[in-house]
């Protein structure tokens, strides 16, 4: 009799899927990514399919869940500790790129009007933490 694949996890992207892919193989977990080339393809439709599907061996799943949940989704700093919220001291913190700031906002129109003459020159964004549970934005250096 043969095993079945069971849904694991659901992501956007292949490349988040191709990393967590990577840690389960190297504990010996079989693993198939499914809908990762139609994603690849056209990018715009990951939400429409239901995204990049990770597939684990039934009799695998329980031990791939554990070793998903002990992998951290939240932003560490240097040291590998959890970085906190200053207004609510929450560990669920996130990394995200803005360009609100004024001098962000002249940079993306720079860059693309010279894009668009096929110079190839970095969009200038700022990167802030954003707290889960209280929608905190707020920067390290700060």
């Amino acid at each position: 009799m043969s095993e079945t694949f069971k849904t694991l996890a659901r992501f956007q992207y292949s490349t988040e899927a191709q990393i967590i892919k990577g840690r389960l193989e190297a504990e010996g977990i079989n693993v198939f990514l499914f809908d990762n080339i139609t994603i690849d393809t056209d990018p715009l439709v990951s939400n429409a399919i239901g995204g990049v599907k990770l597939k684990v061996l039934s009799s695998q799943f329980n031990e791939a869940l554990t070793i998903l949940n002990s992998i951290k989704k939240y932003s560490t700093d240097e040291a590998g500790n959890n970085i906190k919220c200053p207004k609510c001291n929450s560990e669920k913190v996130e990394l995200f790129s803005t360009i609100k700031s004024l001098k962000s906002f002249f940079a993306f129109i720079f860059s693309l009007l010279t894009n668009l003459l096929v110079l190839n020159l970095p969009v200038y964004t700022k990167h802030l933490y954003k707290c889960e549970d209280c929608n905190h934005e707020f920067d390290t250096e700060s």
